[in-house]
Parts: C-alpha cells; structure tokens; sequence
C-alpha cells in the first residue's frame, strides 16, 4: 500500500513538472479598468472582437431595403427585340440590304411625275397654311390698298416689291455734269426698251409690267427723270436731301450718294458733287399675270446685262446692278449643285455599310 501511494505520488508531481504553471485570471473589475493614458503612452491595440464590429460591411448592421419598382416594363421587351432583329440581319445580311435598296428604287420612280417647270415660290411653299403671319400679311393688306397700275406708293406695300436696281458710278470727280448724265439716260433707254418673250411668242415689254403713278411708270430716278425733262436744268442749284423742283418737293437721299455737299440753304444744303445715282425700276405684282410677266421681264433683265454694259459709249461711269429675286435664285441654283453631293453622301455611307459588316 506504501509502496503504490508513493509511485502515484511520484507520477503527479512529474507530470506536473512537464505542464506550465497556469496564469491567474484578474478580477472583472481589475479587467475593465482601463489604464489612464499619459503624455508618452500609446493607446491600446483593440480586441479581436472589437476589430471584427469595426471591418464588418454596412449591410449586416442595416435594415434590408424594400424591393424596388422594376422600371423597364418598355426597356426590356424592346432589348428582346431589337436583340432578336440583330441576330436575324447578321444570320441573312443580303435580305436586309438588298431589300430596302430594291424598295427604294421602286417608291422613287413617284418623282417623274412631279411637275419640272413649276417655279420656287416662297410665300406659298414655305409658309404654313392658316399660319398667323398670313393672317396679319392679309389684315394689312385690307387696310392698306395699293394700287400698282395707277398710284403706286412703295411705302404701302404689304407684300414684297418686284424691282431691278441698277447703280451708276461715275470715274470723274462728279456726275453732276451734262455728258455724265447723258450717259446714265443712254443705260436708262436701254433697259426701258428691254422685252421679254412670253407665252405664244408674246413680247412683254418694260411698259406693260412697270408700276406706274397717274398712268405713267414710275421714275427710275427724279434727278435724272427731271434732267430728261429739261436738258437746260442747272445742276449747280439742286439741294440736298430735298429738291424742289417746279414747285415739287423730291427727296434724293435715297437715289443720289458719294455726295459732297455746300452752303446751307434754309433746310437743305447745297449738292456740289455726287460720285454715284440710283435708278429703281419697280414692277407690278398685285395681279397674278402681271406677277408672271414681272419676273419674266426680271429675268430677262439679269441675263441681258452684259449687253447692257456694252451699250456704255465710254468708261466715265461703271454700272452694277442687283433685283429682288436673289433668294429665288440662289435657291434654285443651290438645288442644282447640292443634290448631286446628295446622291454621292448616300452611296459612301451604303458603301460605308458594307465594308463595316465585313472587317
């Protein structure tokens, strides 16, 4: 019995030689207690646990979000489709390519059929109809009459002017001179016996189409138109901007430039040079034949200038000239030169196309 306590006893203390001593737990008051941090100490690196509440993502400590409305009740069912579209043009590209081509041509021939002589009109084919600006052009037009026939007035017209204007310009110091002047008569007789060709052979002569004032046309310049009237005029006496000419006032500011002007006569000033002269050829418009016929002798005008340039004995005075058709014709002249680019624009994106589908 001695012997078998004492070897039991041998045992435990061997065994507990081998394993170390265990370390002895502090109290939970001296655990939570932590130690005051001084000027040089660190803090304390934190817990396991600790540090695991600090990296944890937002969504576990959050309340789960409420489903949220599905909003591609259109954008889903169009993604399926053109997808489906998609896989069809790359499984038969030819069909896709070659029938709209073929569609195309087809509805094209329609065009033969639209009328080649008709001309541009702006008013009517580019202004909406029952559009407010025709209502007001026609309120005008029914409270200030004209009448381009027998009184005409520039300043009551409601609708756009047909004329030709043609500006002389005199190379000497002024044109206030009887030889300059009997020049600019010479380019005014000219122009005056211009005709053009209507239907049937017609001529349409600058008489028939000019607006007129108490059955005559109106004058292309009242200086010029007073000075044909009387070749013994004294030029040196004409004031500027208002003449009184046999007793009737003319306002020249308009027709008369480059001036240079004298002594003061009452409300005007005395002209002692002018370097250019307007003439203004206004046509009638009021009427729809007489429309017609005005920008037929209009055109006829600017193609007949040239001709009118040769009929200047000599090179005291240059002449140059605009009307009131240039946007009618730029329009025309910009479909002639613009639609062919059209047609090339299409043919490289078709060839675009193409070469994109197969690189």
């Amino acid at each position: 019995m001695l012997k078998g306590g004492a070897r039991g006893l041998a045992k435990a203390e061997a065994q507990a030689e081998r394993e170390p001593p265990a370390e002895e737990t502090e109290p939970k008051s001296q655990a939570r207690r932590q130690p005051e941090a001084g000027p040089g100490s660190e803090p304390l690196p934190a817990s396991k646990h600790e540090s695991e509440q600090f990296f944890a993502s937002p969504s576990e400590n959050q309340v789960p979000e409420r489903p949220r409305c599905h909003t591609d009740c259109l954008e889903a069912p169009l993604s399926c489709l053109f997808q489906r579209l998609g896989c069809e043009e790359g499984a038969h590209p030819w069909i896709f390519l070659l029938v709209p081509m073929v569609l195309t041509a087809t509805l094209g021939t329609g065009l033969i059929y639209l009328p080649k002589d008709v001309e541009e009109n702006l008013e009517e084919q580019y202004t909406p109809i029952g559009s407010p600006a025709k209502a007001e052009w026609c309120f005008v037009q029914e409270r200030f009459t004209a009448n381009d026939s027998y009184r005409f007035s520039i300043s009551r017209k409601s609708t756009e002017v047909s004329f030709a204007c043609m500006l002389a310009v005199s190379n000497t110091t002024s044109l206030l001179e009887p030889a300059i002047l009997s020049e600019v008569s010479k380019v005014d007789d000219v122009i005056q016996d211009l005709y053009a060709m209507g239907e049937n052979g017609t001529q349409i002569h600058y008489n028939q189409v000019c607006a007129k004032h108490q059955g005559l046309c109106v004058p292309s310049n009242p200086l010029l138109y007073a000075w044909q009237m009387n070749r013994d005029l004294d030029l040196r006496n004409v004031t500027f901007p208002i003449y009184n000419h046999t007793g009737q006032p003319t306002y020249l500011a308009g027709t008369i430039g480059g001036t240079f002007l004298g002594e003061r006569m009452g409300m005007n000033q005395l002209l002692l040079e002018a370097k250019a002269v307007r003439l203004l050829y206004y046509l009638k418009t009021e009427d729809g034949e007489d429309n017609e016929h005005s920008k037929k002798w209009l055109t006829h005008f600017v193609n007949q200038f040239s001709n009118i340039e040769k009929s200047v004995a000599s090179k005291r005075i240059q002449v140059v000239y605009f009307t009131s058709i240039p946007t009618q014709l730029e329009l025309e002249a910009t479909l002639m030169t613009v639609i062919p680019l059209f047609h090339l624009a299409y043919l490289l994106i078709i060839l675009f196309a193409i070469l994109s589908c197969y690189r």
